[in-house]
């Protein structure tokens, strides 16, 4: 079996062919370029909140409801590293088991006729 290498082949015609050193841009030259024109101003879309959706978002940051405790992951990061962690398996299988049935309570649900 011959294995062609031309520029001719299929793979080759659809790839565009083998360049020569010569004829390829610098290594990071496409990055480069990239990076350039991200570093220039785009024109871009402008994006409107409704007054509901931005309410929403200050009463969620006012309340402290906030998803992510920085103090509780800078604690847990802590413990970790001086070996102090202790995981509670017992916590973590009752969130699996409500998890699960829920998960199963509600494919139950959606399947009834």
């Amino acid at each position: 079996m011959k294995v062609e290498s031309s520029p001719d082949s299929y793979i080759g015609s659809v790839a565009g062919g083998p360049q020569k050193a010569a004829e390829r841009p610098p290594a990071g030259a496409e990055a480069a370029a990239a990076a350039g024109a991200a570093a220039q101003p785009q024109a871009g879309v402008t994006v409107t909140l409704s007054s509901s959706t931005v309410s929403a978002m200050q009463g969620s940051a006012a309340s402290g409801n906030d998803v992510f405790n920085a103090e509780k992951v800078e604690a847990m990061k802590q413990a970790i590293a001086n070996g102090t962690f202790q995981v509670n398996a017992e916590a973590i299988a009752d969130k699996m088991l409500s998890n699960a049935a829920e998960m199963l309570s509600s494919s139950a649900g959606g399947n009834r006729a």
